[in-house]
């Protein structure tokens, strides 16, 4: 609803319809963007050409809340899933049980998939935001440390493999050590 108020003068009708404000309703409650017409106009139509895309991060204030155990949980689930898919046996689709075997199968794999992801979600996240350039000083490998962990992710979600699931659980661990040991040092 583009509301306008009235002019005694054309002048001041014009300038009230270029710079008008556009009304909306935010929580059942009326309010006013206050952006002129024509750039609410604007960036109306430009949202139709690009739709804007849905975004999600961590924290944006910092909040300064890390903590490692998300991505060893993820870790942990990876290796857990890998067992139960070694221990699972191949399905026959001529025996009764078979279609259900397929069906935990690809359960499994698809919750792999999803906590490597996860798990390189939450490492990255500890990377850039928590870990700073003081803390290069006390662990001088934090960037390869990182970046090998963030590749195993990647490699558990391409393949199955219980070595490198043991391995990428190994590496969150040891970054775990550091996240605790730079929040002891923190403390001092």
């Amino acid at each position: 609803m583009l509301y306008f108020k009235r002019a005694k003068t054309t002048a001041l009708a014009v300038d009230e319809a270029i710079y008008g404000t556009h009304e909306v309703r935010i929580q059942g409650e009326k309010r006013t963007t206050g952006l002129p017409v024509g750039l609410y106009k604007f960036f109306e139509i430009l949202n139709k050409i690009y739709p804007a895309k849905d975004v999600h991060a961590h924290c944006d204030i910092p909040c300064g809340i890390y903590s490692p155990e998300p991505s060893l949980m993820a870790a942990k689930t990876v290796v857990k899933m890998i067992e139960k898919i070694q221990e699972l046996t191949p399905p026959d689709f001529q025996n009764a049980d078979g279609e259900a075997r397929a069906n935990s199968m690809t359960r499994f794999i698809m919750v792999k998939e999803e906590h490597a992801q996860i798990c390189k979600e939450q490492l990255l996240i500890l990377w850039t935001d928590y870990f700073k350039p003081e803390h290069l000083e006390m662990f001088s490998d934090l960037h390869d440390t990182f970046w090998k962990a963030a590749k195993l992710c990647s490699k558990n979600k391409q393949e199955i493999s219980m070595e490198a699931a043991q391995e990428l659980l190994k590496t969150v661990e040891g970054i775990a050590d550091m996240f605790q040991k730079a929040e002891d040092a923190k403390a001092k």
